[in-house]
């Protein structure tokens, strides 16, 4: 069974999840989160898990299965399934890393302002946060640069 996965990327705050909504309504996929997988304490580095639980067994033809990283617990959470077919949309930041390209069919990077993507941020996670988002944010500019995700994507959209 053929599995068709796009990537949604893009920095923390963009407007990802919000594109990938609208996207599996209209077309009735699913949705994987690389805010599944990542923490505060590991932003970037995570990525070998999903590599082997989503985009290998998809590949293969098999469901993925994964453990949800549960952001208020800090810790592993509930057991997720993804089957294979169809189209699989991977959205957060870093989905469509080097080591991803791959596995995806086509990628999408949003854009949005770093003063933007910083106040929705907060407007989520709260001003005790800042602190955080500064670290993340610092994480993501260092794998943008070393990356250069943008150059490798099929499309770049404005962020919602």
């Amino acid at each position: 069974m053929t599995t068709t996965i796009v990537a949604i990327d893009g920095p923390g705050g963009a407007g990802k999840s919000t594109l990938a909504a609208r996207l599996s309504a209209e077309f009735g996929a699913q949705v994987v989160h690389t805010d599944d997988f990542a923490s505060w304490e590991v932003p970037i580095d995570w990525w070998p898990r999903m590599l082997h639980e989503v985009f290998e067994p998809l590949a293969e033809g098999r469901p993925a299965r994964f453990q949800r990283y549960d952001w208020d617990r800090k810790e592993l959470g509930e057991w997720l399934t993804v089957e294979p077919g169809g189209v699989v949309l991977v959205e957060g930041v870093t989905a469509s890393r080097e080591a991803f390209r791959p596995y995806l069919a086509a990628s999408i990077w949003v854009e949005t302002p770093r003063e933007l993507r910083l106040e929705r941020g907060l407007e989520r996670d709260g001003a005790d946060a800042a602190e955080l988002w500064s670290d993340w944010m610092a994480g993501e500019d260092q794998w943008m640069v070393a990356e250069r995700p943008q150059a490798h994507v099929t499309a770049i959209v404005q962020g919602f």
